[in-house]
């Protein structure tokens, strides 16, 4: 065997203790170097930070009192605009004047409505007339209609602190004694016609049947003269419009009508003015109070604003990251009023617990008549004239056209029990009217002095062809009614401008779109959606006055006009006219230069606040 070959390699030195106490000396010099290195690198970066801070608290502070010099100049500005304001009503008021200075002029022969004298001798030589015919009477309702509208627009343009008690109790008896008057010259004309009724028989049915058509009015008139006990079903002039007559009605000496006024005449004037005049009234007393309050709060804001700076700069930042995570601008306007709101709040609320509805009467702060009103008159026939040697002979009776009373009040003489059926009823529903939901049909309570919805049964609409059928089991005015909430709330609206004083209000409801062109002091419909097809309308291109023009779409059924009493019945964020009102004065302001539009925060915040997307 070869010899054994040596183990390479050397054994590792043991470290001393001395040098163990100088490594760990020297990592804890590394150590306390790295932290002193530390420390002053964060000293360095606090002191740069507070340093940068600093100067953009400086710069915000300079910013706020920029801010603050700018706001005072724009408040100046701003009460200079809102001079504007009575100067405003002033021209209102002027224009007022003018229009009756120019009827005046006109010489046209028709009475100033607004002035006592002048409308009374009107009624009093048109209840002189005698012997009118129904197409004279028709020609003559154009006039009086127009009176009426007038005497309306008065009551609602005119300020409460320009219209005198005295005046509007003068308005208002005009208004009733108008209607009244003409309806008895309907009936008048009516019961003229019915003593020709022989003369005017048809040759096929041998009984009488006549059909007036006009803008404000449409008439039907049946005379029974054969009194056929097969002939039940009535209707006129080849159309689906009639009755079904019962037997005992069928062989009476009995004539039916059926006049359908596009107006509605027969519910009771409005005793208050509306809440438009409500809300116009409140900011014009408060005008000159609210500037002096804000000038005392400007300089008492003045003497805060270095308390306050903190607490502002740190609610500003809040709503920016906010408004940054909504993606959209949002400007929030808030108002304060003196008096409190709760108070009236509370008593409107009372008032309204109060208000004590019968059964199945129509709540008409709920509720709004449509498409106007339905007389249905089952008449007894008068005597019939009669030629006697080129002479026309007719008995005039004193008590004039009198009403068949049906069903009659003494039953005795009838054997069986459903000798007086409810009267089936179909009638044309105006086109120009716009029903979202199927209508409801009411009839007047003439003892009650209301509409209500009892005594009608089995009731039937068409929508494609506008005919509703319903039974009726005594006949009288019927209406046809729609919720006036219906649009409410809305799902959004629009304030875009077009043009120097010149905007598009867009408002989209659950039903439909509506786009309202305003320029200066005039209105007019743009265009109507509904289910998101366009809807023509007679209203579409027709420039209106304000008043007119809410008028004119909540009788089309297009009510988006909120009344006093409508949060009653809508569930909203309720908010305080007066914060409201000013709101709208500011957007109006500033409706030529910026786009508005509906906010969802608005509904969140509190009555006093009003917030708005710009």
């Amino acid at each position: 065997m070869g010899p054994k070959a040596k183990k390479s390699g050397r054994k590792k030195r043991k470290i001393t203790k001395a040098e163990r106490l100088k490594q760990l000396q020297e990592e804890e010099e590394r150590r306390q170097r790295e932290e002193e290195e530390a420390r002053v690198k964060y000293e360095k970066e606090e002191m740069e930070r507070l340093e940068i801070q600093r100067i953009e608290k400086e710069k915000w502070h300079q910013l706020e009192a920029k801010d603050l010099e700018r706001r005072n100049e724009e408040l100046e500005e701003l009460y200079l605009l809102e001079g504007c304001f009575p100067e405003a009503e002033k021209l209102k008021r002027d224009t007022r004047l003018l229009s009756q200075w120019k009827h005046y002029i006109q010489c046209d022969g028709s009475p100033d409505p607004s002035i006592s004298p002048e409308i009374n001798t009107f009624i009093s030589l048109w209840k002189e007339e005698t012997n009118e015919t129904l197409e004279e009477v028709i020609a003559k309702s154009k006039l009086v209609l127009n009176l009426i509208d007038k005497l309306k627009l008065i009551l609602l343009e005119t300020p409460p602190y320009d219209l005198e008690d005295k005046n509007i109790i003068q308005y208002q008896g005009s208004i009733l004694e108008l209607q009244e008057l003409l309806h008895l010259k309907f009936n008048i004309a009516t019961e003229i016609l019915l003593r020709q009724a022989s003369t005017l028989a048809d040759l096929d049915s041998g009984n009488m049947e006549k059909v007036i058509q006009d803008e404000n009015v449409t008439l039907y008139v049946w005379a029974n003269l054969k009194k056929n006990p097969r002939y039940k079903s009535v209707r006129f002039s080849e159309t689906q419009i009639g009755f079904e007559i019962p037997r005992i009605l069928a062989t009476s000496d009995i004539a039916l009508r059926l006049l359908h006024t596009h107006y509605d005449h027969v519910t009771p004037l409005c005793p208050v003015p509306t809440s438009l005049q409500e809300h116009t009234a409140t900011v014009t007393h408060f005008v000159k109070d609210e500037v002096k309050n804000e000038e005392a709060a400007i300089s008492k804001e003045l003497q805060e604003e270095g308390k306050q700076r903190e607490n502002e700069s740190s609610s500003v930042q809040e709503e920016e990251t906010k408004f940054e995570e909504q993606g959209d601008s949002e400007v929030q306007m808030s108002f304060v009023q003196e008096e409190p709101e709760a108070t009236k709040f509370e008593l409107e609320m009372k008032l309204l617990s109060e208000t004590v509805l019968s059964d199945n009467e129509v709540d008409l702060c709920q509720f709004t008549t449509l498409g106007g009103v339905y007389h249905l008159d089952i008449l007894e026939l008068p005597p019939q004239c009669k030629p006697m040697k080129g002479w026309m002979i007719v008995e005039i009776l004193k008590e004039g056209l009198q009403k068949y009373i049906y069903p009659p009040e003494t039953t005795e003489d009838v054997e069986t029990e459903n000798a007086f059926p409810p009267i089936e009823v179909t009638l044309e529903v105006q086109e120009n009217v716009i029903f979202f939901e199927d209508p409801v049909v009411a009839r007047w309570d003439a003892e009650g002095k209301h509409w209500q919805t009892d005594g009608i049964s089995n009731v039937s609409y068409k929508s494609e062809e506008r005919l509703i059928t319903f039974s009726l089991e005594t006949f009288g005015p019927v209406t046809l009614i729609q919720d006036s909430h219906i649009n409410m709330p809305f799902q959004s609206w629009e304030l875009r401008p077009l043009d120097v004083n010149k905007v598009l209000l867009t408002v989209t409801t659950v039903f439909t779109e509506i786009q309202i062109q305003i320029k200066e002091n005039l209105c007019m419909l743009a265009s109507i959606k509904l289910n998101n097809k366009k809807h023509s309308s007679i209203l579409e291109g027709k420039w209106m006055t304000p008043i007119s023009f809410i008028c004119a779409l909540k009788e089309a059924g297009l009510n988006i006009f909120p009344s006093g009493h409508s949060h009653f019945y809508v569930v909203i964020n309720y908010k305080d006219p007066l914060v409201e009102m000013k709101a709208y004065r500011q957007l109006a302001l500033l409706s030529s230069a910026f786009a508005f539009g509906w906010s969802k925060w608005n509904t969140v915040c509190n009555s006093k606040k009003v917030i708005v997307k710009v």
